[in-house]
């Protein structure tokens, strides 16, 4: 492929915060007053230079939205067979809890290499972080984010660590290491591990490509809402339930939509945007009930959802943003209640849900109980990672071959 194929409509980088205009095509943290960066592009020349249909007819997963992206070389993608996550719907599930057949859906995103949507936001870091000369990358990981920089990484043949907390799922760890990172158990939390590669950096030369502390894992997962624009041919869905932690998926989506508005490839509706947290971990709830703008710090975080166990987000302004402005709400739930839903929505519907996404569905059916949802809106949920990857009810029925097998207890 020659660079014409990956036309480069960036700009800048921009401050989330300020406006505080930054150099594209150089490495970037966090701003100078430690917030986000956010890419910029000239979206008229985009819009003249791209067909949507053209778009739309590509194959390659999320690599397809090229021109939305900051990569400019071709040789600097990094690919590992994306493809577009299907939308599947779960009648049987929204007509037992009291809604229209079609009103429910499901983005299944362990579809994606690695198994979760982290794949996203780590292929565009790593395609990245190749174009601009890095080397070493670093980063904490609950666990799925951690897997798929190893991957891409390995994929690019860059280097990279990895830190976890202790009690990280134990296939993390190993398919983490296994594809070629160094990866270190911290006795902590995810911000404690965080905090490590901050301190590490000067010394080891890493670079740290923690949630938000770079620009381009926001466009990795902006392709999300890019997909799935396209996927309802070209308008959006009534109401997004997004499991929260870091919120980079939410914060790319938001992103993405105004971009598709700009270029005049959606109109200005927008779907009501729901963070989904856990009560064991839920700043982003705390301080959308308090009607704050940013997060304070979440004691003691404990949830059986690991991937949304982050007690406090760098980007937690442009999350409440995102939801205020959309119309949308914050919501948390009990770690009980999002098992009792993995269970049911895989019994009802052949789900294999992982528990962040089994979490979305809990408040799904608690917002379309207390009238936040309405029974005919279409709601998407966003499974976030195949439910392979986490710990399943132990199964102890036997049957002895050489006995007698009473077939009336199986009828």
């Amino acid at each position: 492929m020659t660079r014409r194929e990956y036309p480069s409509f960036v700009t800048h980088l921009e401050c989330s915060m300020t406006g505080a205009r930054y150099p594209a095509g150089r490495p970037h943290g966090l701003s100078e007053v430690g917030r986000p960066l956010l890419v910029r592009y000239d979206l008229d020349a985009l819009a003249r230079g791209v067909d949507r249909d053209q778009v739309a007819a590509r194959d390659g997963g999320f690599w397809k939205y090229r021109e939305f992206l900051p990569v400019t070389r071709s040789e600097n993608v990094v690919a590992l067979g994306e493809t577009e996550t299907p939308l599947i719907a779960a009648p049987r599930a929204a007509v037992a809890d009291g809604a229209d057949p079609g009103a429910l859906v499901v983005k299944d995103e362990g579809r994606l290499p690695t198994g979760s949507f982290k794949a996203r936001g780590l292929a565009l870091a790593v395609a990245m972080a190749r174009e601009l000369g890095l080397g070493h990358l670093a980063m904490p990981t609950n666990g799925n984010a951690g897997a798929a920089m190893a991957a891409y990484a390995s994929r690019a043949g860059l280097r990279a660590t990895v830190f976890c907390p202790d009690d990280t799922p134990e296939i993390n760890i190993s398919e983490i290491e296994l594809q070629g990172a160094v990866v270190y158990r911290v006795n902590g939390l995810i911000n404690d591990c965080g905090r490590i590669v901050g301190e590490g950096r000067e010394t080891t030369g890493w670079f740290d490509v923690s949630t938000l502390k770079e620009p381009y894992r926001i466009e990795g997962k902006k392709t999300m809402g890019l997909e799935l624009a396209e996927q309802f041919g070209w308008t959006l869905p009534d109401v997004i339930f997004y499991p929260t932690g870091g919120g980079t998926g939410l914060i790319g989506m938001w992103k993405a939509f105004q971009e598709l508005e700009d270029i005049g490839w959606i109109g200005s509706e927008r779907p009501r945007m729901v963070a989904v947290q856990a009560t064991g971990c839920a700043p982003i709830v705390r301080a959308y009930d308090a009607g704050e703008e940013h997060a304070p710090l979440w004691e003691n975080a404990q949830t059986v959802a690991a991937g949304i166990r982050v007690p406090v987000a760098v980007g937690d302004f442009l999350i409440l943003r995102a939801v205020r402005e959309s119309g949308g709400f914050a919501i948390a739930i009990e770690d009980e209640e999002i098992m009792q839903a993995h269970a049911e929505m895989a019994r009802s519907e052949g789900l294999l849900l992982c528990p962040e996404g089994a979490a979305t569905y809990a408040a799904w059916r608690r917002a379309l109980a207390d009238g936040r949802v309405g029974r005919s809106e279409r709601a998407v949920l966003f499974n976030c990672a195949t439910g392979l990857k986490y710990p399943m009810p132990p199964v102890n029925r036997r049957v002895d071959r050489h006995g007698r097998i009473d077939y009336r207890t199986m009828a």
